[in-house]
């Protein structure tokens, strides 16, 4: 018989993998029972939730399947890979597109190429500039010994430390996409080649272009550019880092482990990534609420912030829904988790932060417009600077320092880091403050809107049915009224019959001969009385005279009789939202004219509108309706924002210069608008748009900086300063001038996440 069919197996709980049990099988003990594990990896994730694997819960959920990360250009957001590397484009290092934590691999590799360099520049600088410096070099070593040193110690950082360099700029030959790594290989390779070429045959130069210790080199000009080069893509990374720092923020928001409770009552820890749909969970204070669902048993308090922007508690009780994410304040809870992994609020956040980092605004077609000529321009410029100074009979030093400076100084990288990098940090604050940009196109066209155009219902409003107001005549009081109201009531899916309910609270009264009257109300025995409920149809049908007096403009009124003699009646009306007449004034202030659109009533929204300090008001719109006026206005000549939350109002959000839907609201409305408000918040209209103002103007300030970096520095590199100053630009200062406009551009983004809306 095999030895082999005779070993004892078992089935890994986790992966299903039939596991040999043998005496260095790897185990776990749990419950009494054994368990065997094909890997260290399934015994821990066993050992971190056992009931999970043990439950079914594990199957219910399916496989998990882990999406690899992606990366992600931010000069050229379209760029989308899976694996890290440079971009084909513009060469320069990709980015995770959910940032992770450490650091990136290529700030790791940049760093020690940066370090390996600047140490061997250093002996190289001694050698080439002692002479200048009175250091007796040429008498230490001579001059030809000299140049073969400096040789031997250029030789391994072009070659290897600068091959990142030379592989981008290959690389954009090849992808007919000149880019900063098309200059600076071209810059490097030309001094390189040239101070070779000077030291190995020397005599190939005319005796008219050697000086008294031969023919000059720029080896450690070659070697300085490599390190400056790389100290300035260290800066850069490292800031580059800094403008994810939001989004990692809001990935700590989610706990990494949430407290289920189990079916016999015991609470046990578990990783976030186990609970599926239908898990019961307990938040106690000072936690973060672990997933989207509805509380089940007790209240609390929750930070919302993450919503509304706004710090200040919200009570949550059996019932209410709560987000993951959001911070619980006081009290204890259990909650059934509803919306887990990337189905919840959080994560749809995060994902839409992400769409705005890949997006672009439409300024940015100009830095791509000047950008796609700009490299082939300057190669031809240091061509032609390199000529001139030959043609003037300077000599090979000025020409070779004259064109080389001018490949190094003139990087486009500030010019294509000036509207994304500005793009991707003003994503980030705004989620922040409860306003996520879907793409960068809506935010920039948000800072030059003149006419708002909001929705009631839902926009304005609470967008849900409260009791106003209770009027009870002589000998009956308001509990009366409302206790009879919510007896007929009962059972009613109608959003009245809820306000009337939520308002009435407690116990309700048993009913008797019930009957419903189609389009007029409801009647029926409460207590043995006969009453009737509804609008002043179904009084006349009963014989009794409403109140006119009750009647309140903007409001449904509902009349109550028992025995054929009128009670009272309820007023029920959507409420205003909360701030909705300051955040009003505010837009006002910031000079958009207000329109209110409307399919309610011309009553109701008139008391709105009249309420808040609307005038232009439309009402009684169909969604075709919405559309037209919207596109009424912009054939008018104005720049329309539309703000919404409805299905009816898709057709208007999409077709508005900017849709602003409001969180919370159908998903056709979420998807059709370009900027949502977390939560439904209208001071969040108002941060929006003082965001992107304020993002506008950065944009506005980095192309400014670059374009006049470049108009400066490339004729200053070319030596048009020479014949009045006789300065003549380093190639080492121009190394130094390129990396620092990269960092000033991404710092003055950076300033951005600081400003104040």
């Amino acid at each position: 018989m095999n030895d082999a069919a005779e070993i004892p197996t078992a089935i890994d709980p986790v992966c299903g993998m039939v596991v040999k049990i043998t005496d260095t099988a790897r185990r776990h003990d749990h419950d009494g029972a054994t368990y065997y594990f094909c890997g260290e990896k399934c015994r821990a994730r066993f050992q971190a939730d056992a009931w999970f694997y043990l439950s079914g819960n594990a199957k219910r959920r399916g496989k998990l399947v882990v999406a690899g990360a992606q990366y992600t250009c931010p000069m050229d957001p379209e760029i989308l890979q899976d694996t890290p590397g440079a971009c084909p484009k513009c060469g320069m290092a990709l980015e995770p597109l959910t940032p992770v934590e450490g650091a990136a691999p290529e700030l790791v590799d940049f760093t020690r190429r940066m370090w390996v360099s600047g140490v061997v520049a250093l002996p190289l600088v001694t050698l080439a500039m002692g002479p200048m410096l009175g250091l007796p070099v040429d008498h230490w070593v001579g001059m030809r010994a000299s140049n073969l040193i400096q040789m031997a110690l250029a030789t391994p950082i072009v070659i290897w430390a600068a091959r990142p360099f030379f592989e981008r700029g290959w690389a954009s030959v090849v992808n007919r996409h000149a880019n900063m790594w098309t200059l600076i290989s071209l810059g490097v390779a030309a001094a390189y080649a040239y101070s070779v070429l000077a030291t190995l045959v020397p005599a190939a130069f005319p005796a008219a272009y050697q000086g008294p210790m031969g023919v000059g080199t720029y080896f450690e000009s070659a070697v300085v550019i490599v390190a400056l080069v790389f100290a300035g893509q260290v800066m850069e990374l490292r800031a580059r880092a800094r403008t994810g720092d939001a989004i990692r923020a809001l990935l700590g928001l989610a706990p990494r482990v949430a407290l289920r409770v189990l079916p016999d009552g015991r609470e046990v820890a578990a990783p976030l990534e186990n609970i599926i749909a239908g898990d019961l969970l307990r938040v106690r204070p000072g936690e973060a609420v672990p997933v989207d669902g509805v509380v089940t048993k007790g209240s609390m308090s929750v930070d919302e912030s993450l919503l509304t922007g706004e710090a200040l508690p919200v009570a949550k009780a059996v019932g209410d829904a709560v987000t993951g994410g959001t911070m619980a304040l006081n009290g204890s809870v259990v909650m059934r988790a509803d919306r887990v992994g990337q189905a919840t609020v959080l994560a749809q956040i995060v994902a839409m932060v992400q769409g705005a980092r890949r997006s672009r605004a439409p300024i940015q077609g100009l830095a791509d417009r000047v950008a796609a000529l700009f490299v082939p321009v300057v190669v031809g410029v240091a061509a032609l600077a390199g000529a001139a100074w030959l043609i003037l009979g300077a000599g090979f030093a000025p020409a070779v320092t004259a064109a080389v400076s001018v490949l190094i100084i003139a990087c486009p990288c500030a010019l294509g880091l000036a509207t994304p990098i500005s793009i991707t940090t003003a994503a980030a604050r705004g989620a922040q403050a409860g306003v996520l940009i879907k793409d960068a196109e809506a935010l920039e066209r948000l800072a030059g809107v003149d006419t708002l155009v909001i929705d009631k219902t839902g926009t304005l409003t609470q967008g849900r049915a409260e009791v106003s107001a209770v009027h009870a005549v002589s000998g009956w009081t308001e509990a009366d009224i409302l206790a009879l109201a919510a007896a007929l009531e009962q059972g009613s899916a109608h959003p009245l019959a809820a306000a009337i309910l939520r308002r009435a609270g407690g116990p309700v009264a048993e009913v008797s001969g019930f009957s419903s009257v189609a389009g007029k109300g409801l009647m029926g025995l409460v207590g043995g009385q006969e009453v009737a409920l509804g609008n002043a149809a179904l009084m006349a049908d009963v014989g009794v005279v409403p109140d006119a007096g009750a009647d309140m403009a903007g409001q449904t009124v509902i009349y109550l009789a028992v025995a054929g003699a009128l009670a009272g009646s309820i007023a029920v009306a959507d409420p205003v939202k909360p701030g909705a007449a300051a955040a009003i004034a505010a837009l006002r202030a910031q000079g958009l004219r207000v329109v209110m659109a409307t399919g309610d009533s011309w009553g109701a929204a008139q008391a709105l509108g009249q309420a808040l300090g609307i005038t232009e008001v439309h009402a009684a719109l169909l969604p075709a309706d919405k559309k037209a006026l919207i596109d009424g206005l912009q054939a008018a000549g104005a720049r329309v924002v539309m703000a919404g939350d409805g299905v009816n109002d898709a057709p208007a959000l999409a077709a508005a210069s900017v849709g602003v839907a409001m969180g919370g609201g159908a998903d056709v409305a979420v998807h059709s608008a370009g900027i949502t408000l977390l939560g439904g918040d209208l001071a969040a209209l108002v941060r929006a748009r003082r965001l992107a103002v304020a993002t506008l103007r950065n944009i506005r300030q980095n192309l400014l900086f670059a374009f006049a970096y470049n108009a400066i520095g490339i004729p200053v590199a070319a030596g048009v300063l020479y014949p009045a100053t006789h300065i003549l630009l380093s190639p080492m200062v121009a190394a130094a001038a390129m990396s620092l406009s990269s960092v000033s551009v991404i710092t003055n983004a950076l300033r951005l996440r600081r400003v104040r809306l």
